[in-house]
């Protein structure tokens, strides 16, 4: 589903992404971790185009991501994005949150888009909360709202960004319970995290960044048991402990 293959990015003389290349199949999940500054989000950004890269090449469901004539809207409709800071537009409700990208981006009628947003705001446990604005909800209960809105865009793939960092402790587990649902569901999920609980319960595979290198790429237990290299075990050990 997504094709990462020998992606390189600058800053101005920085680089900050080295020669990154690794694979998503449909239905799994990968979790993307490392120490803060190692270019974790900004390869996952790269993956909708939010960010442009300088070398290599992204492919997502067979779209070239960084072609000249690739039509990068059409391609992050449908392609979930899940931000760390929630993204919710302030001055609208819940229900008009869910419902504005499906009008204008994929075009569908006004009903038949809050039907579909309901659903999956049903389906993250805020049906209730539909005529509230964004300052009436918690910071989980936003970022819930973040995943139902991306949902409601029909996505083949879900990119989540550090999706628990901004909120209080007691407030990360009722997201992570949606996003292990998602897994379970079989979505295609690329999340850049530090909650390893959640990458030991789900994640099929784990890439471990740093200083812009993909250093591992391997399967969840081999990761957590037997980590390859002297820096992602100085990592877990710090992170776990």
């Amino acid at each position: 589903m997504i094709e990462i293959d020998n992606v390189s990015k600058w800053y101005g003389t920085f680089q900050v992404l080295q020669d990154c290349s690794t694979r998503v199949a449909r239905g799994e999940v990968v979790v993307v971790c490392g120490p803060s500054g190692s270019g974790k989000s900004t390869l996952i950004k790269t993956v909708n185009g939010l960010e442009p890269f300088q070398q290599g090449a992204i492919r997502v469901d067979g779209v070239p991501v960084g072609a000249p004539g690739t039509d990068l809207p059409a391609l992050r409709a449908r392609i979930g994005m899940v931000f760390q800071n929630f993204e919710l537009f302030p001055h609208l409700s819940v229900r008009d949150n869910l419902t504005l990208a499906q009008v204008k981006v994929l075009k569908r009628s006004r009903e038949e888009a809050l039907a579909n947003g309901l659903k999956y705001l049903d389906r993250v446990g805020l049906l209730a909360h539909q005529d509230k604005f964004a300052s009436q909800l918690s910071g989980g209960q936003q970022q819930r709202v973040a995943i139902a809105r991306a949902l409601a865009m029909d996505p083949v793939a879900m990119l989540f960004d550090e999706p628990t960092s901004a909120l209080d402790p007691e407030m990360v587990g009722e997201v992570l319970d949606v996003m292990v649902g998602l897994a379970q569901e079989g979505m295609t999920m690329m999340v850049v995290t530090h909650e390893m609980g959640f990458a030991r319960k789900v994640a099929g595979r784990v890439v471990f960044m740093d200083r812009g290198h993909i250093v591992e790429d391997s399967a969840k237990e081999a990761f957590f048991t037997a980590p390859q290299s002297e820096r992602a075990r100085e990592f877990l050990a710090r992170i776990i402990h």
